[in-house]
């Protein structure tokens, strides 16, 4: 709504010391009611009723009708649970369940026709640590572990009381396996419960990592990116001048002369700088080459990364192969360079396996070491390979094929739980295949230990597209239990799924509801905040600016907040604020609601490293500034940024000092500008193309104090210059600026002749290079005649410059009213 009804400009005033915003005030009730009055429209819905059990409702009779309608307390109707399996009691408060639950519950259909045990009171639990059995169990099979009563059992990954297993190690024998969670209780001084942080520092990569600052840095300066220093500014006439100016802050001359004279002490500090840089100037080539030849060395010889394996077609060779392979892949536990084998994305095809021209070779190479593996009795070697071939069938469309493969794969391993992030790959690709299959007896026996794996594991590496189905089934069994922990970490999964897969619409609804679980648990911390980079990253990729924006905005208002938080802020605002308006400026100018974030990125600390950062920061402040014309301010950020940017090189800070004596004109402190400007043009440092900007400004600068003959010394000089240097569009705007000099002198003839020698360079050019400096020309032009009564002369200009405004869409020169003349 900022967005919306508030002038762009709101957004440079400092919100502390503005009250200006906009109030929303929603009415709780009416809300709800409208709520209600919706779901009954719909026909049928969820309620949790006061025995804490979820059931649906069919809205067919009156009661239920009225009853929502009015908000009443009870209702005498007859219903069943979410599964259709108990009736509910008459006459009991009906509370229905939020929109998020509503909609996952109608649109989530069990892939087996699981039947969930509806409790009467909610699980809540949500523990690491260790417990206690509370009764003897003798497994018979051997992922299951025994135990006896009263035996303590260390919980690997987390407890979720909702669900039906979880991994333990059992303390006395050390075995690990599968526990049912119904056969122990928590031992309360020794595990952690209730406020746990649920998502362990490995998962935290899932959140927008820190923004690299030469990235920012360079983001900010393409975006902001100004042509002063290189481009001549063309002058205005005086009543232009003065009709253009809005603010409304003007200089007495004493201010005028005490910055006057402390600016010049602050030329002679850059000028004396410019001297002691030479020697250092010099050896930078160097050094910078060195690196270079450095860098190239890297690129071209690169390290490998992980094991490689060449299937030859010579036998000789292929032996020693095939023992490297087997003997890698035997490895009890867990190794980083098995990560390749159990993504979902197959990398494992490319990165790790060479000398095939088809996967069909790689196939029958993978069997031919399986049988090796057999034969050597090699048991995780077989079980991996076998795994590897179930997923290159899979890959191929052969899902029985598959099956075989995975159910050998968990035979190989016999309740080995060593490596459990390949227990977690076995269990989930053979669930899918099942779920594939619609094999509902055999998928019944894994389903729920492929769920609590996946839920209680952190970070397992997804290795199955379908694994999504068995997580809606965990966050289907967390909504019935009322457990928030556990549906914020099945959320959690389940976003992580769906962006790993680049599916970002199909991640929102999960990544909206993990946001507002972290409000309701309290978690007012980095998670949250992380949450909603996140959420403004997903609608980012969704095209929904304004939503980006207030995410942006919320996460901004909470206490902590560091300079790669506003980095964030300020990246995610350059990429979606100019959406908000369809801003294809001629000139691009950052938006106006990055400010609030630049302040606080300086409000920030600043390594030494991080001082070309700060610097861009007020360059870009400077700008915003200016380009609203609040010119006192952005002078402010400009000698900010003289100060703060202490290893720019001298032709940086002769670009500084241009930009600088710019604002000075705008800001009627002529001056000071041309002390700034006389500075430049003296200094041995400047190119041919600085001081031909440098002639120019000067050149209007002196023009405006009446220092006419001097003014058009400058101007002649910065004319040859642009003329030396070939470039056509400045040649242009030095003769236009002799024009604006000729009226000032009351030299009208003399004035039209340079109008008409630089409209005819202009029109030589593309619009869109010099499309405002062209207009501005062609409208003193068409003053010109209309002044001097030649209207039909005048209109011709006026329509030009409009016919020039449309094509490069400039709207304030499509309505640019001038003398009481309208182009329109």
């Amino acid at each position: 709504m900022e967005n919306l009804f508030l002038d762009q400009s709101f957004w440079l005033y400092s919100q502390e010391e503005e009250e200006t915003g906009i109030e929303v005030c929603i009415n709780e009730k009416s809300l709800n009611l409208m709520y209600r009055s919706l779901l009954v429209q719909e026909g049928a819905f969820f309620v949790l009723c006061r025995d804490n059990v979820v059931r649906k409702m069919m809205a067919t009779d009156c009661e239920i009708n009225s009853y929502f309608e009015t908000g009443a307390v009870t209702a005498d109707v007859a219903g069943g649970s979410v599964d259709g399996d108990t009736n509910m009691p008459s006459n009991v408060s009906l509370e229905p369940l939020i929109p998020f639950h509503q909609w996952f519950l109608k649109v989530y259909s069990d892939p087996i026709d699981v039947t969930y045990k509806t409790e009467s009171k909610s699980i809540r639990q949500v523990a690491t640590g260790s417990c206690l059995a509370v009764m003897n169990y003798d497994s018979a099979v051997p992922e299951e572990i025994s135990f006896q009563e009263g035996d303590k059992i260390e919980i690997l990954g987390y407890l979720i009381e909702c669900m039906e297993w979880f991994v333990g190690r059992h303390l006395f024998t050390g075995h690990i396996g599968f526990v049912k969670t119904s056969h122990v209780k928590l031992d309360l001084p020794g595990n952690k419960a209730g406020d746990l942080d649920f998502l362990k520092a490995e998962e935290l990569s899932f959140f927008p990592k820190e923004k690299n600052v030469e990235e920012v840095v360079h983001l900010l300066k393409q975006t902001s990116i100004t042509d002063v220093c290189s481009v001549y500014r063309i002058d205005q006439l005086e009543e232009q001048e003065f009709q253009k100016t809005r603010e409304c802050e003007i200089p007495c001359p004493h201010s005028n002369m005490v910055t006057a004279s402390k600016k010049n002490g602050k030329i002679e500090e850059f000028v004396e700088k410019f001297k002691k840089l030479e020697v250092t100037q010099a050896e930078g080539p160097a050094t910078e080459g060195k690196d270079s030849v450095s860098s190239s060395h890297k690129e071209i010889f690169p390290s490998p990364e992980g094991p490689c394996f060449y299937i030859y077609q010579d036998d000789g060779q292929e032996s020693d192969v095939f023992e490297s392979l087997l003997l890698f892949l035997n490895s009890k536990d867990y190794e980083s360079d098995f990560k390749n084998l159990y993504d979902f994305s197959y990398t494992f095809v490319n990165s790790m396996f060479y000398g095939f021209s088809e996967e069909d070779e790689l196939l029958s190479f993978f069997s031919l070491a399986r049988e090796l593996a057999k034969k050597a009795g090699m048991s995780w070697a077989l079980a991996r390979l076998c795994f590897l071939l179930g997923r290159l069938s899979v890959k191929k469309v052969k899902f029985s094929q598959a099956r075989v493969y995975f159910e050998e794969a968990l035979g190989a391993v016999t309740g080995g739980f060593s490596d459990l992030y390949f227990v977690i790959a076995l269990y989930t690709n053979l669930t899918v295949i099942y779920l594939t299959q619609k094999n509902k007896e055999k998928c019944s026996h894994v389903f729920d230990k492929a769920a609590s794996l996946l839920m209680g594991i952190p970070n397992h590496i997804c290795s199955a597209d379908l694994e999504s189905d068995i997580l809606k089934y965990a966050l289907k069994k967390t909504i019935l239990s009322q457990n928030k922990h556990a549906e914020a970490r099945a959320c959690f999964l389940l976003a992580k799924h769906y962006t790993a897969r680049k599916q970002h619409e199909e991640a929102l609804p999960f990544l909206e509801r993990l946001q507002l679980l972290f409000n309701d648990l309290g978690l007012q911390n980095n998670l949250s905040k992380n949450c909603y980079f996140k959420l403004a990253e997903s609608y980012n990729e969704k095209c929904l600016p304004h939503i980006v924006l207030s995410c942006i905005k919320v996460s901004s208002s909470q206490n902590s907040s560091t300079l790669m938080d506003s980095l964030k802020r300020i990246d995610l605002v350059i990429k979606n604020a100019p959406k908000l308006y369809g801003l294809r400026k001629l000139r691009q100018i950052l938006p106006s609601q990055i400010v609030p974030y630049l302040t606080q990125a300086l409000s920030s600390a600043f390594t030494n490293e991080q001082q070309g950062l700060c610097s861009t920061i007020y360059l870009s402040l400077a700008k915003l500034y200016s380009h609203h014309k609040q010119y006192g301010k952005a002078i402010v950020y400009m000698m900010k940024a003289l100060d703060s940017d202490t290893s720019a090189k001298p032709e940086e800070t002769i670009n500084y000092l241009v930009s600088l004596a710019w604002l000075y004109i705008l800001y009627r402190q002529y001056d000071v500008a041309a002390t700034i400007l006389n500075a430049i043009v003296d200094s041995s440092w400047s190119n041919l193309q600085q001081l031909g900007v440098a002639y120019n400004m000067l050149a209007i600068a002196l023009k405006r104090t009446n220092n006419t003959k001097k003014a058009a010394e400058s101007c002649y000089k910065a004319l040859r210059l642009s003329e030396e240097a070939n470039m056509t569009h400045n040649q242009a705007i030095s003769l236009a600026n002799f024009g604006v000099l000729c009226l000032h002198a009351a030299a009208g003839k003399l004035a039209e002749h340079y109008y008409i020698k630089a409209v005819k360079l202009f029109a030589k050019l593309p619009s869109m290079d010099c499309g405002q400096e062209f207009i501005q020309t062609l409208l003193q032009l068409g003053h010109y005649y209309v002044s001097r009564t030649q209207r039909e002369k005048g209109r011709f200009y006026y329509e030009w410059a409009f016919l020039v405004a449309m094509e490069i869409s400039h709207l304030e020169s499509k309505c640019w009213g001038f003398g009481g003349e309208c182009l329109l």
